[in-house]
């Protein structure tokens, strides 16, 4: 009896541009669609045709519980990690350089990553892609767990930063294929809370790790089993639709991207440096116009390849180009104030890594503030540009205020500027890869999103190295200025001091501030507080180019559907009830 009463499901199987009634679509014997080769099932999202999408509310729960139970891995690694790091450089004999490059290195390999798997994400099945980047991680923390020198350290997260980029791109192209663009603010609550208690929770999280008998190393093993308890959800409940699509990957010019960046890093954090090299110098010279030959190269490959790395037609588009442009300043901004206001806290403030974690709470709390809030309204208003502009200027604000601390600025005053900042960082985040994911089909919308994180991350990358250098070199001259008139003040008062007392930190190179004379360390501290403010003053200027970038974005109506209407790319009509007819009629 069955087998004579077609299903629900086979009748909402029939193809939205099918032929004509006299070529129905293939089906089995029972009434149901084939499966190879044949019409999607009506449990997955519409290919075209401006059908709602078909997934139910507690489906997309479940599905982003698994996917967003991976992201917070990602997150978490980032963030346990950024309290430690202090206590970190000074048991592995690191410096500023090593510092900076501890970051750098995680948001290099995120930056060049994030957009190979977008493209792959297009292309192959997005669950195992996610699978595959967990225990890429999981291998990456374990190795940085057991580390014992700082270039093994650097190997360790370059290998995280592999996959954080991997979980990045597949968790933007995987909400993007479930949820229709006008829905996404609704569900992006549940990413800003993630994100929340990642960033959160992990600064807290490190900070008790490492002034624990655990100590730093503990801070890479957290995360493992997390990571693998995420594993087993996805397995078991995200099932997405896939469609290959048989293009070859653009090999060259994911090396070609990945060349040419880390040179300009490379420079970036050397140049300037009495041990390395000068500003202007042939170091420079051949490092920069390196960068600049193979970036232009990278450029031509992808101008001719069939499925670039990055698509140059996509990230031309207006609307993204302009959202990348505000991305590269927002990545700044995100990564800057996140890895060096630690810094500024233990070692400016001499704060304990637990008291750290505590005192970044009030930018946690405007971030999910400005996460869930701007969401909602667009999810319930359509409009999404002025949260765009009004994150921006909480931007401006909040670094401009943040540019006037030194190494006694009043603790709660600072709390007030990062929650202005946290505002401004939760309204940009999600929503420029919103604005940019509204203007292409499903089919680009993995290469579209991580184009966007790429840029962000690039942008966070070169930020960091930039200001960490220049942090180093500002502390260096306060240090050597200060400690100067110290010497001769006490050589005035007939104390002279020992000259080898201020081997290792004469210079402020290092930050193992343990080893040094009181006095000395005193001055180191005043150093790192007082030359914070500089880095925010810069950083607030990228605000401002963030401004400007989006006023220049026009506002284009959110879709209720998940994939472009058919009408808006090839010309076709919408039957009634929503089927599209190829032929216009």
């Amino acid at each position: 009896m069955t087998s004579q009463t077609p299903r629900p499901s086979a009748r909402r199987a029939i193809p939205k541009a099918g032929p004509t009634p006299a070529a129905p679509a293939p089906q089995d014997p029972a009434g149901s669609p084939v499966p190879a080769d044949g019409p999607a099932p009506a449990s997955s999202p519409a290919p075209a045709g401006g059908a709602a999408p078909a997934m139910t509310h507690p489906e997309i729960v479940r599905a982003l519980i698994a996917l967003l139970s991976a992201f917070f891995v990602a997150m978490l690694s980032s963030t346990v990690v950024a309290t430690a790091l202090p206590r970190m450089m000074g048991d592995l004999n690191g410096d500023q350089t090593a510092y900076t490059w501890t970051i750098t290195a995680t948001l290099l390999a995120n930056a060049a990553t994030t957009p190979i798997f977008g493209k792959l994400a297009d292309m192959y099945n997005k669950k195992v892609l996610v699978q595959w980047s967990i225990v890429v991680f999981v291998a990456g923390s374990v190795l940085a767990g057991f580390t014992h020198s700082v270039a093994l350290l650097l190997v360790a997260r370059t290998i995280q930063g592999v996959a954080m980029g991997a979980l990045t791109a597949m968790a933007m192209a995987i909400m993007a294929v479930m949820i229709a663009p006008r829905e996404r603010g609704r569900y992006s609550a549940y990413m800003a809370v993630t994100m929340g208690l990642a960033t959160a929770g992990g600064p807290l999280l490190g900070g008790f790790l490492v002034d624990s008998a655990w100590g730093w190393r503990s801070t890479f093993f957290v995360p493992v089993p997390i990571a693998i308890v995420s594993l087993i959800l996805i397995q078991r409940t995200l099932h997405l639709p896939h469609t290959p699509r048989k293009q070859a990957i653009d090999f060259l010019g994911a090396f070609l991207l990945a060349a040419g960046v880390t040179l300009i890093l490379v420079w970036i954090s050397f140049a300037g440096k009495p041990d390395y090299y000068d500003w202007i110098s042939w170091q420079t010279a051949a490092m920069v116009g390196g960068g600049v030959i193979v970036l232009a190269a990278f450029v031509l490959v992808e101008r001719r390849a069939a499925a670039p790395v990055i698509s140059l037609d996509i990230i031309s588009e207006r609307t993204t180009a302009l959202a990348i442009a505000a991305s590269i300043c927002v990545g700044v901004a995100m990564f800057a104030s996140t890895s060096f206001l630690g810094q500024y806290f233990q070692v400016a403030r001499g704060e304990t890594p637990t008291v750290s974690g505590l005192l970044m709470l009030p930018m946690i709390a405007g971030n999910m503030t400005g996460s869930v809030l701007s969401g909602r309204l667009i999810s319930a208003t359509g409009r999404w540009r002025r949260f765009l502009i009004l994150g921006t200027l909480l931007l401006v604000l909040a670094f401009g205020l943040l540019a006037t601390i030194d190494h006694a600025t009043s603790l709660w005053l600072i709390g007030a500027y990062l929650v202005v900042l946290g505002l401004g960082l939760g309204m940009l985040m999600q929503n420029l890869v919103l604005a940019v994911q509204n203007n292409v089909g499903s089919k680009d919308v993995g290469t579209a999103s991580a184009s966007v994180a790429f840029f962000r991350s690039f942008g966070g990358a070169v930020g960091v190295a930039v200001l960490g250098s220049l942090l180093g070199t500002r502390v260096q001259d306060l240090t050597k200025t200060r400690v100067t008139e110290h010497l001769a003040e006490q050589a005035r008062a007939g104390h002279p001091v020992d000259p080898r007392a201020l081997e290792g930190g004469g210079g402020g190179s290092t930050l193992d501030l343990a080893a040094m004379p009181d006095w000395l360390s005193e001055i180191v501290r005043g150093a790192y507080g007082d030359g914070m403010a500089f880095l925010f003053l810069i950083t607030g200027g990228l605000a401002v180019l963030a401004f400007v970038a989006v006023l220049f974005i026009r506002e284009k109506e959110l879709r209720r559907t998940i994939d472009l209407e058919p009408a808006a790319e090839k010309g076709a009509t919408t039957a009634p009830g929503g089927l599209a007819d190829p032929a216009g009629a």
